[in-house]
């Protein structure tokens, strides 16, 4: 199989340019995706081959955007929304809630949505508070919705093409300071099944488990826990909704230790939903409580030194790890 060296940006923008070579019902929508080739350049190129008919250039109004990519999905076309970012979907919030999560339901599955929300969530440098938000745990609190984290350049590629493929609306979430991380991937096209974790590390004596971004941390704390003759198992979720349980739960089985990490906040977060899913299957395998990395209960700072501070690092997974194993 022939390789290739990509950015994350390009993987993304293969699996688009692949999918609307073999569906013509695949377009894409949002501020700039087109002249401006999107706000991170992963829809560059496009506008050149599909024409604007395909690749629209949007105003700046994501409940007007994503209303009308509910509707074309809902008549037979495959949308793709590209939001600049995930903060500026809660504009959309009650088109994505109410319309695209619940119509197949509402209308006895006679419409289908097949769509993909997707851009960069999270924290990046220095936005602030109002460009910093998760809302993975937002979004994964409402039924119908496929919620999605690539943690690298061969997931992001895989992940979105059978996310483009899927019946079902899918929240495609990506992270702005990742967009430039290389890595080799096949140059041929290749799926990753919607809802199957991967395990990233093989280790013995604690399960680390996270997505996005927060899985690359994890798996320099298990370079650093190998110092330490501690061997860290490290799962990444990919597919945040639905959880593939039984991955994690095999982990934590063979383990005996757990902690998630995530770049969300404490409260009502996805390492909550995961923890107590944990302890419901693997009570009697925990050899101690399990612990919780996570972003701190502030808004996030503009500061360089306390966004830094708010934010999960290697050194506290570290902490946690040491915490966790010695209870």
């Amino acid at each position: 199989m022939a390789m290739q060296l990509v950015e994350m940006r390009e993987a993304l923008r293969q699996a688009l340019d692949e999918e609307m070579s073999n569906d013509h019902r695949v377009i894409i929508m949002g501020e700039e995706v087109g002249y401006y080739n999107g706000a991170y350049k992963v829809t560059k190129g496009l506008l050149d081959k599909y024409g604007p008919t395909r690749v629209i250039d949007t105003p700046i109004s994501e409940a007007a955007f994503s209303g009308i990519a509910i509707g074309a999905a809902m008549t037979g076309l495959r949308p793709v929304v590209e939001f600049m970012s995930f903060n500026f979907s809660l504009v959309a919030f009650d088109q994505i809630i109410s319309n695209a999560a619940k119509i197949h339901y509402m209308s006895g599955g006679r419409f289908s949505v097949p769509i993909v929300f997707r851009g960069a969530n999270g924290a990046a440098a220095q936005v602030s508070c109002q460009h910093s938000h998760c809302v993975e745990a937002l979004y994964s609190n409402f039924p119908g919705l496929i919620v999605m984290a690539p943690s690298n350049p061969y997931d992001a590629k895989g992940m979105l093409t059978s996310a483009l493929r899927c019946g079902n609306p899918v929240l495609f979430l990506e992270c702005e300071l990742q967009y430039g991380d290389t890595m080799e991937i096949p140059a041929e096209p290749y799926l990753i099944p919607i809802g199957k974790a991967d395990i990233k590390r093989q280790g013995t004596d604690i399960t680390l488990v996270s997505f996005g971004r927060m899985v690359n941390l994890c798996l320099q704390a298990a370079e650093e826990l190998k110092k330490q003759n501690i061997s860290a198992q490290v799962v990444d979720l990919r597919t945040i909704k639905p959880l593939d349980l039984e991955t994690i739960a095999s982990s934590v089985r063979k383990t005996h230790f757990c902690v998630i990490v995530e770049e969300g906040h404490l409260f009502a977060g996805i390492a909550s939903e995961v923890a107590f899913q944990i302890q419901e299957r693997c009570f009697d395998d925990l050899d101690a409580p399990l612990g919780r990395v996570c972003q701190r209960e502030t808004p996030m700072p503009y500061s360089k030194v306390l966004e830094r501070e708010t934010l999960p690092t290697v050194a506290r997974i570290l902490a946690h790890v040491q915490q966790t194993l010695s209870l």
